[in-house]
């Protein structure tokens, strides 16, 4: 056997084969699987999960995202600086500008003379409100999971991030 054969078997320093997607898949070749459809998976569920519950208090998860910026940015944001800083997260160009009108219409949001957005009480008691949902949808989503394992595996993901966008991965 040759020393590069050996290194394949043994796992050391070579490639995992790429295998397909399989929700079935064993912990044994879990190293197999693509990092793409379960990271995504885990998107969908866990944004699926809060989504939910936000609708059945009539609140959207991009709504949260409003307040929380409003509430821990800098003083007064303008309109455009809430939208700039929330729209890659958000399900298009225009969603975040259509979130602002809502909560300014619910009263939750007000303006002041110079269009700076501030939270209103109604706007604070409901911001404290979600979070106190999140904060129980979080320990739902990482029941059986420790800290530890949470970070490790946020570490992990954002070392694939860099490795990608860092052009420190090759490109397949």
């Amino acid at each position: 056997m040759t020393d590069s054969a050996a290194t394949a078997d043994t796992g050391a320093s070579a490639a995992t084969d790429q295998a397909p997607a399989d929700p079935a898949a064993t912990d044994d070749v879990l190293a197999t699987q693509p990092i793409g459809y379960w990271s995504g998976l885990a998107h969908e569920a866990v944004t699926r999960h809060l989504r939910d519950a936000m609708a059945r208090i009539d609140v959207t998860q991009p709504q949260y995202w409003v307040l929380n910026r409003v509430k821990y940015g800098p003083a007064g944001p303008s309109r455009d600086e809430v939208v700039a800083q929330l729209t890659p997260l958000a399900d298009g160009p225009h969603e975040v500008g259509r979130v602002v009108d809502q909560l300014l219409h619910r009263a939750w949001l007000r303006t002041d003379a110079g269009q700076g957005l501030h939270l209103t009480d109604a706007g604070e008691a409901v911001r404290v409100r979600l979070r106190g949902l999140v904060t129980e949808l979080r320990a739902v989503v990482h029941e059986g999971i420790s800290d530890e394992e949470y970070v490790a595996a946020l570490k992990v993901l954002r070392r694939m991030v860099a490795n990608v966008e860092g052009g420190g991965g090759g490109g397949v």
